[in-house]
């Protein structure tokens, strides 16, 4: 089982996630988040279930869907994962920093 490792900047997309939910309802950010969570816990048992991510032809950086969410993640090692992003599907996936 590997473990996940939330980067700095994962984590602020989490926050603006249901910061921008929370506008219209506590209740469906609070579903939302959790539902992300739940969703790469997936990860932990088999790190190359989600697909290679189209924008960077990586094998080691792909990407999971929960909802209208992507859920970008890079392999570290066999014993770790890193979320790296956490995107809404209808905007554009911009670089990832080499620091994530």
């Amino acid at each position: 089982m590997v473990k996940i490792v939330w980067t700095e900047i994962s984590t602020e997309d989490l926050r603006e996630v249901y910061e921008y939910k929370a506008e219209d309802s506590i209740r469906y950010a609070n579903i939302t988040v959790n539902k992300i969570y739940q969703r790469v816990q997936i990860i932990t048992g088999n790190p190359y279930i989600g697909r290679i991510v189209p924008e960077f032809k990586d094998k080691l950086i792909r990407e999971i869907i929960e909802g209208n969410y992507r859920i970008i993640y890079r392999i570290k090692s066999e014993i770790q994962v890193d979320i790296l992003r956490v995107y809404h599907t209808a905007r554009l996936l911009k670089r990832i920093r080499s620091k994530c």
